[in-house]
């Protein structure tokens, strides 16, 4: 169970990283990933001193994308405010004509 949620992160990961058009996808492997997580925490394997070292591993997942959808979603901010931005002044312009 460990391994498939390793790898489930790492897919979204991956379609973090291919841009928006993964959107969908990502939300269903993070729906997965979310059945997962409770699955293994209702059975407690990750408090297992023997797993300790995939802990760590999955923690680093995680928090790495986070980051990345953190990241994505800054590049979308700005693209949305640029196209914002450009619709302002091209209503600008029709209204001085």
């Amino acid at each position: 169970m460990l391994d498939e949620l390793q790898g489930l992160l790492q897919q979204q990961l991956e379609l973090v990283h291919q841009g928006n058009s993964a959107g969908e996808r990502i939300e269903v492997l993070g729906r997965q990933a979310g059945c997962l997580v409770e699955v293994i925490t209702q059975a407690g394997i990750l408090e297992r001193p023997e797993f300790a070292s995939q802990r760590k591993k999955l923690k680093k997942s995680y928090e790495d994308l986070c980051l990345a959808v953190t990241a994505q979603k800054a590049d979308t901010n700005e693209k949305i405010c640029h196209v914002r931005r450009g619709r302002n002044i091209v209503e600008t312009y029709r209204g001085n004509n």
